[in-house]
């Protein structure tokens, strides 16, 4: 029988007759090399655990490469293994700058996938890893604006420095001008926050100052509460985006309901100025009318006959028709206009009604604060747009709450109103701020994911399920856990927004099927 047919418990019974019959002690150590000799394997030495873990906590972990290469080291030695401690202080050896010689180093970006090699085997900085620290720069410069020259130049500079051929670049040079370079980057970066914060703060007060100053003009309400929200960090392009197409079709609609308005105004101006008309007549009549009696009076104190005084008579009885006729038609003229005042009175009521509505909910669900189908169509416009022309993924939820009518039934709408109102709350305090929610009609909502895959997409709406049982609708004293299905769709390449949507309702529809409370993906 060879060595290698033997079984480890007939080796284990001859390494200790060997033990006994060579008069050895005991030991762990003697036991391992008897053993090792009958079985024909290597004898190494015993594995250190101490010294090496002394060791572990000796090395340095200045740097995200360090640190990683030193918790590998220590899972190394928990696990007994010799190559995973050697391979460990290999890559370690990669990440010390001060043992590279100058030109060598690691061609690594800390904290990547890639295992670092030991310092003597690459450049430090090779031409393409220098070429996409070039692409990084030209990317951020914009964002730090360019009223500083001496700083464009010094960027300028190292951009040329960085893309000379590898024959003709100085290492060490470009080195030290990139250290320099990333110095006053982080000057720059503090200094437009500084200002990005300044100019935040000078339009708050703006908005602020221009609500004192129009308190009672009701119009300007929507547009800077919609301001004031839109300032409040963090500030984001696709909030500012959407104030800015709330605020134009806001502006517009108010425009015509303003011109209207004007409209009524100059009809009650008109209608007063033929009040003072007909009121001045009135008055002149009445004086034309004072003075005829007064003359009547003077002619008949005069006449010496009834023939005399009949003309008189005659004269005033039709002055008295003419002044009775005149007031009637004023009565009712000013009837009227008293009717017409009124009608105009009703329509500027209605009108400032359709002003605060239209400020308040241009794109908005009243109930919930979530947009309504309208917002919803712009918003998925926006985000379908931003697909084609970045390239990142979005993903579209369907939601529908399980058991709505039953819940309607049996505390009413008023409830169920909460109730949908609830769960749009909890929804916006899990999402992030790029996300959109919409109410799509009665209890189903729709969540936009932007930058967002299929499997991260049935996460977050899992998520959002999850929150909803942490968080109890109270409908009186009762407790009520609100739950709903859900299906996701991630936007094809040549598929439309509504596409997509009817895909989530689709899956929605397989998870109600499936025993509901529960996210499909399409």
């Amino acid at each position: 029988m060879t060595t290698s047919d033997r079984k480890p418990f007939e080796i284990a019974r001859d390494a200790l007759k060997q033990i006994s019959a060579r008069k050895m002690l005991p030991t762990p150590a003697n036991y391992q090399a008897i053993y090792n000799e009958i079985a024909g394997t290597p004898n190494d030495p015993p594995f250190p655990l101490e010294r090496l873990r002394d060791i572990a906590r000796a090395l340095p972990a200045k740097t995200p490469g360090q640190l990683k290469q030193r918790a590998l080291f220590e899972s190394a030695i928990g696990q007994l293994s010799w190559s995973g401690v050697k391979n460990a202080l290999v890559a370690y050896g990669g990440f010390t700058p001060a043992a590279a010689p100058h030109g060598a180093g690691a061609s690594l970006v800390p904290g990547s996938a890639v295992t670092p090699v030991p310092a003597q085997s690459a450049p430090a900085l090779t031409a393409e890893f220098l070429a996409q620290i070039a692409r990084m720069i030209e990317f951020m410069m914009p964002a730090l604006g360019d009223e500083d020259e001496r700083f464009g130049e010094q960027a300028r500079t190292l951009l040329a420095a960085m893309r000379r051929p590898a024959a003709e670049s100085d290492v060490g040079a470009v080195k030290l001008m990139l250290a320099n370079f990333s110095h006053r980057v982080s000057f720059a970066a503090e200094e437009q926050l500084e200002v990005k914060s300044t100019l935040l703060k000078l339009l708050q007060l703006i908005i602020q100052n221009i609500g004192a100053l129009c308190v009672d003009d009701r119009w300007l309400k929507g547009q800077t509460d919609a301001l004031i929200a839109a300032a409040m960090p963090p500030l984001t392009l696709r909030r500012l985006d959407d104030v800015e197409r709330r605020l134009k079709d806001v502006i517009l609609k108010q425009s015509q309901a303003k011109e209207r308005l004007l409209d009524a105004q100059t009809e009650m101006r008109q209608m007063l100025a033929v009040f003072v008309e007909r009121l001045s007549h009135m008055t002149e009549s009445t004086s034309a009318y004072q003075g005829k009696l007064e003359e009547t009076a003077r002619l008949i104190e005069q006449a010496k006959s009834f023939a005399e005084i009949t003309p008189v008579l005659k004269e005033i009885v039709g002055t008295t028709r003419t002044i009775a006729s005149d007031s009637l038609s004023a009565r009712d003229q000013l009837r009227d206009m008293q009717e017409r005042v009124a009608a105009s009175e009703v329509e500027l009521a209605k009108l400032h009604q359709q002003l605060d509505r239209i400020s308040a909910q241009a794109r908005h669900d009243p109930l919930t604060g979530a947009l309504n189908r309208k917002g919803l169509d712009e918003a998925l416009e926006r985000e379908v747009s931003s697909v084609r022309r970045k390239g990142l993924p979005l993903c579209i939820g369907m939601l529908d709450i399980d058991n709505f009518k039953s819940l309607n039934d049996r505390l009413g709408h008023a409830s169920g109103d909460s109730a949908l109102t609830h769960l749009a709350n909890v929804a916006r305090e899990v999402m992030r701020p790029q996300d959109s929610l919409a109410r799509y009609g009665g209890e189903e909502f729709v969540l936009l994911l932007p930058d967002t895959t299929l499997d991260h997409g049935i996460e977050a709406m899992t998520r959002l399920q999850r929150e909803l049982t942490k968080r109890f609708f109270m409908a009186g004293s009762e407790k009520i856990l609100i739950t709903f299905s859900a299906g996701v769709a991630q936007l094809g390449e040549e598929e439309s927004g509504s596409e997509a949507i009817r895909r989530a309702d689709q899956a929605m529809y397989l998870a109600k099927r499936a025993g509901k409370n529960r996210v499909l993906g399409a």
